[in-house]
């Protein structure tokens, strides 16, 4: 058996119709897992599913569309996901927001609630809807989606990048607290990644050639290897490694 192998295991992926999370969930489906595709447009998550399908068959993917802002909404995807597919062994919390773009300074108090409360409080609210049957079955694995934004200073990204870090130390935390009873809890940081999020700055040739020539390798990431990272935590490749913070940005940090 692969040491990559996902095969009977059951997969939640938040922000899974697009970008890092959809590369998340459909390379979890081609290592056997069982995955549920997530994000508040019901329609983006039936498409993924239906690629998923179309690859491994029925009752590989399910949406269960969700708001990580509603407490009542992650209620439902745990509890949809249990009584569907009977358990969760694979939580990955990569939907997150930011709707202010400045100095912190600039930034309303709604605004700053809102990226706290999507990226770290929802985490919270959602690991611990499944964290109890891990900790039950002594298996679990948690995978935060986290930035080096949270590991550097930013002039224009302040509020956004506090939440990343208040992300790494939940991961080390929780680690600590899950730990005896095997479930392990791991941030990835990315660097620049090719999606949506990011389409005004790739699609720039002028602000792309000035990033990649800031990065040792030269390029900007592709959600795959993110992908790939997420995978090696979920598996038993991963299952000595708990409460840390996976850099994937192409040299950028150093």
């Amino acid at each position: 058996m692969s040491l990559f192998d996902l095969s009977g295991k059951v997969a939640i992926i938040t922000g899974s119709s697009r970008g890092i999370g959809r590369a998340i969930a459909v390379r979890m489906a081609e290592q056997g897992a069982k995955v549920v595709i997530s994000s508040r447009k019901e329609a983006a998550c039936a498409e993924v599913v239906a690629e998923i399908t179309a690859a491994h068959g029925e009752g590989r993917a399910i949406a269960i569309p969700a708001n990580i802002s509603s407490k009542e909404d992650l209620q439902r995807l745990v509890d949809e996901t249990n009584n569907t597919f009977g358990q969760v062994d694979i939580l990955v919390c990569n939907a997150a927001s930011n709707p202010y773009y400045g100095p912190m300074a600039g930034i309303a108090d709604d605004q700053f609630r809102k990226i706290l409360e999507n990226n770290v409080l929802a985490n919270h609210w959602l690991i611990n809807m499944v964290a109890p049957q891990m900790i039950e079955r002594k298996d679990g694995a948690i995978i935060i989606v986290s930035s080096i934004g949270g590991l550097r200073g930013s002039p224009v990204i302040g509020a956004y990048n506090v939440s990343k870090a208040a992300d790494m130390q939940l991961a080390r935390n929780l680690a600590v607290e899950f730990g005896p009873h095997n479930v392990r809890v791991n941030c990835i940081a990315p660097g620049l990644i090719k999606t949506d999020f990011a389409r005004a700055l790739w699609e720039d040739p002028a602000r792309l050639k000035e990033v990649n020539e800031r990065a040792p390798l030269r390029r900007i990431g592709d959600p795959d290897e993110i992908a790939g990272t997420a995978i090696y935590l979920a598996s038993r490749a991963g299952s000595f490694v708990t409460g840390q913070n996976i850099v994937v940005d192409g040299g950028v940090t150093i």
